[in-house]
């Protein structure tokens, strides 16, 4: 095998201008298209975009904000996103420039097949692998994305050059090829799990040749070493996502699987759906002249060596010619990759045609071999299919030959069409800018219930992220038992006539409750290139308005039924004050209750405020616990710097709350009045805040006044109260967290409770509900090291409770420490020595800690109690 990478100033030559001519083909596509990007794609732009923030102020030596920087992105992988970043930087936060990275990927592509084709067969090959890889529809097409499937097949192409040129390397030259090959496979399971499809094989497999023992221990050590430069490389995300990664890729194969009618595994469907489609990715003249090459002319070789007697078996052995004996292990190696990474992907129940290009960097290699097999006389063939190639890479992206133009590319490079298109226009950017013209200090969420290509929550929120991350998109009504609960909690909604693409059931009566909901109204149209209607509802009367101050004009509210509580300013304020309460007479406990805050100081202080609300029970004898919490940020930690410039945080405003508060259940008849106290979430700072006399009757016979949802975090704090229950809570809190979570994307309301239980356990450092309330709100946020604490805390309050030290295992193991999780789960196992769900808890702490036969034992136990 050789060792020099045969790269000359010819070969240099040509490969700068094959991918100078890629590069203008892919720009003119971006400026002629005027699209919008789709599902996948605005995601990953959204990505990107998250990465592009949080890197605007780095904060390199500290472990918080790394952890916190992989958190962005809890599912997908980060390169494609971080590699994104140095182009947004120059160039803008545009779509253009966010796929600017495949030009450069496509250099490195163009590099690694011209190498691994030079470096196996010759620079001819090399050279023909990369005209056919830039020439292959499957590449283009997703080229012309922004999509993390291309820089997967860019780093698994990259990876298995390393690989190879590693493996054909000679003793102690071999060990900077493992370590870059390592460096390379941590970089593409950086860009997307399924890497390990494509290079399993070929990484457990020799190059081709026979090997001796010493051969082997080589082979293994080195790939010991490149194991260990992969782990350096990728294990910091995974360590911080793994969990994560592990339940979405259920959701991402089996659900997806099923919800799409993919073929069953058992089917014969299943195991040749990627054989039927490779024509349409790599078109039928790019597959069939080289096939010919390779199979005809190069089966009639070896045909003709057998038949001369050159050929023969001897000890179990093949006797090859020199040329045979030379290429042929290396087109085996080549298969090895190909047929490993088909049947690896064939496994998937999950099919899609994206899900195996990164094999066509290495056919390309095969098949530029398979076309310099061709005879002298037929040489001029290659060239007119490279030709023929290019011709449909025109007429397939860009609409420019008519019915013979469709006619050719359906008949040779079908389903490959992924036309310009620069006479779409879409509203996308005019709705963002109608909400935040319509509140312009306020972060606002967008519940976008169709979920067409062209109008969907992923686009709709990269939109709303390219204005300052803004305006949020979210996709709600997705179950018919949370609609009216979706229409009440939201603000803004889009609805749209005609198709409404790939939504549930239960959307049809999501967007007939928009439609006519006496709260909401229509407040502006747009006409859409399907000729459809897209529509903007807002809120009649949101919960949140905020306006500059106008000293001694605040504005006066009252209503019947009703006791407003007010005093105005006759100056600026240095703190925040609260100017106006209006809560209802009287109220039931247990109830909903509408109360009006009206706040009031500079934009700083509101921005970064968190009033601690208590409404306490006045009669005489009344105990500290007869009460109710109201704790949340100022304007529900919406406020939303990006109208107020650094020069006018200094400005006052007024904020004013229409909420709803919840009265616990069992609150005692009688007067409660407000004692409110602010804290500064950035500083700690608190101060008491001095409250209009507003006070609240509750009786049991009280009618309901109406009110509107109960905010965000009052409801987690109400959830994590079930906490103490264990398991037959805990299926009803997700779920309600997951529905939450749709309504404050930026999930604020945990932070927020968090901040307020931590102020209050200052001053009640043995409430064990609050204390539950922080440990949930961490483990909400994913801040491992402070859940460990809060539980910890738990434990010293409740240690009675199985399920407080079964909480504490738990956040132990996704953290791997194994020996303190064993602490944990031995006291909740003597607390309560049958719970099934603690002895599936010991043994996966089993499992970490090497002890098989515990891990064996307590799973059975846990298996067979679950069954009963």
């Amino acid at each position: 095998m050789s060792r020099t990478l045969l790269w000359r100033s010819p070969d240099v030559l040509f490969l700068a201008v094959v991918w100078a001519l890629s590069a203008v083909l892919d720009r003119l596509w971006f400026v002629v298209d005027r699209d919008v990007p789709a599902w996948d794609p605005a995601d990953y732009l959204t990505g990107a975009l998250n990465f592009w923030h949080a890197l605007q102020t780095p904060q390199w030596l500290d472990g918080d904000w790394w952890i916190s920087l992989w958190q962005l992105t809890s599912k997908v992988p980060p390169l494609t996103y971080l590699a994104t970043v140095p182009f947004l930087n120059l160039f803008g936060t545009g779509l253009e420039s966010a796929t600017l990275l495949n030009l450069f990927l496509s250099a490195v592509l163009l590099a690694s097949v011209y190498t691994l084709g030079a470096h196996l067969f010759s620079p001819v090959v090399g050279r023909w692998a990369a005209v056919i890889s830039l020439l292959m529809p499957g590449l283009y097409q997703v080229r012309l994305n922004f999509l993390t499937d291309y820089p997967l097949v860019v780093m698994v192409t990259l990876c298995f050059v390393l690989l190879t040129l590693g493996r054909s390397s000679q003793r102690w030259h071999g060990w900077p090829w493992a370590v870059a090959w390592g460096a390379a496979l941590g970089l593409a399971l950086l860009v997307k799990q399924t890497a390990i499809f494509f290079l399993l094989v070929p990484l457990a497999s020799p190059l081709g040749t026979r090997e001796g023992p010493s051969q082997r221990w080589r082979r293994r050590s080195q790939g010991l070493v490149g194991a260990i430069a992969a782990i350096a490389v990728a294990g910091p995300w995974y360590r911080t996502n793994w969990l994560l990664v592990l339940t979405s890729g259920k959701r991402a194969t089996v659900d997806s699987a099923i919800a799409e009618g993919d073929p069953s595994l058992l089917s014969f469907d299943a195991w040749t759906y990627y054989g039927r489609i490779l024509p349409y990715q790599v078109s039928w003249p790019l597959l069939l002249v080289p096939l010919v090459g390779l199979l005809g002319f190069g089966g009639w070789a070896i045909a003709r060596q057998i038949r001369a007697g050159n050929i023969t078996l001897s000890k179990g052995k093949w006797h090859l010619p020199a040329p045979l004996a030379r290429d042929l292990p290396r087109v085996g190696w080549l298969l090895r990759f190909l047929l490993g990474a088909y049947i690896l992907c064939s496994l998937n129940v999950n099919k899609d045609g994206r899900y195996t290009l990164a094999m066509l960097p290495v056919l390309s290699v095969l098949l530029a071999y398979g076309l310099t097999l061709l005879p002298v006389r037929w040489r001029s063939l290659s060239h007119w299919t490279a030709a023929l190639g290019l011709l449909l890479l025109v007429l397939n992206v860009f609409p420019v030959g008519g019915s013979w133009g469709t006619g050719l590319t359906n008949f040779l490079s079908p389903k490959a069409q992924h036309f310009a298109d620069g006479r779409i226009r879409w509203p996308h950017p005019a709705v963002i800018q109608t909400v935040t013209d319509t509140e312009p200090y306020l972060r606002s969420t967008l519940a976008v219930l169709p979920s067409t290509p062209g109008i969907n929550q992923h686009n709709l929120n990269y939109f709303g992220a390219l204005g300052d991350f803004q305006v949020y998109g979210r996709q709600v009504g997705t179950q018919e038992k949370t609609v009216a609960q979706d229409v009440r909690s939201l603000d803004w909604f889009v609805t749209k006539t005609g198709e409404q693409g790939s939504v549930p059931q239960s959307q049809a009566l999501m967007t007939e409750n928009v439609r006519q909901s006496p709260d909401l109204w229509a407040l502006q149209d747009w006409s859409l290139p399907d000729g459809s209607t897209l529509t903007l509802h807002h809120r009649r009367q949101p919960p949140i308005q905020v306006q500059p101050l106008a000293i001694g004009n605040a504005p006066s509210e009252t209503g019947l039924s009703f006791v407003t509580a007010q005093r105005t300013l006759a100056q600026t304020p240095e703190r925040v004050t609260l100017t106006q309460v209006q809560v209802p007479a009287q109220a039931p406990p247990g109830a909903p209750v509408p109360v009006t805050y009206t706040w009031q100081g500079p934009w700083h202080h509101l921005h970064r405020g968190l009033v601690l609300l208590t409404w306490q029970r006045q009669e005489a004898g009344s105990r500290p616990e007869q009460r109710w919490l109201h704790d949340h940020a100022i304007a529900l930690g919406a406020l939303h710097d990006a109208r107020v410039p650094p020069e006018e945080q200094q400005s006052a405003f007024q904020v004013t709350e229409r909420l709803a508060m919840l009265p616990l259940p069992e609150s005692a008849p009688g007067t409660y009045r407000l004692v409110a106290e602010y804290l500064d979430r950035q500083t700690g700072d608190r101060y008491p805040i001095q409250v209009p006399p507003a006070s609240l009757v509750i009786r049991p016979n009280a009618a309901p006044s109406p009110a509107p949802e109960v905010d965000l975090v009052t409801q987690f704090r109400t959830l994590a109260q079930g906490l103490p229950q264990g398991r037959v809570a805990l299926d009803g809190i997700f779920e309600e967290i997951g529905r939450i979570s749709q309504y404050d994307p930026v999930q604020d309301y945990a932070a927020q409770l968090s901040t307020a239980l931590e102020a209050r356990l200052q001053q009640e450092p043995k409430n064990a509900a609050f204390a539950y309330g922080v440990a949930l709100a961490e483990a909400q946020q994913r801040h491992v090291p402070q859940a460990i604490a809060a539980l910890d805390r738990v434990v010293a309050l409740d240690p009675t409770n199985p399920n407080a030290h079964a909480y504490l295992a738990v956040v132990n193991l996704y953290d791997f420490r194994a020996k303190a999780a064993r602490q944990a789960i031995d006291q909740a196992l003597a607390l309560a020595p049958e719970s099934p769900e603690i002895h599936g808890l010991s043994a996966v702490a089993a499992l970490m800690r090497g002890n098989l036969v515990r891990a064996w034992r307590d799973g059975q136990f846990a298996l067979s109690a679950l069954e009963q």
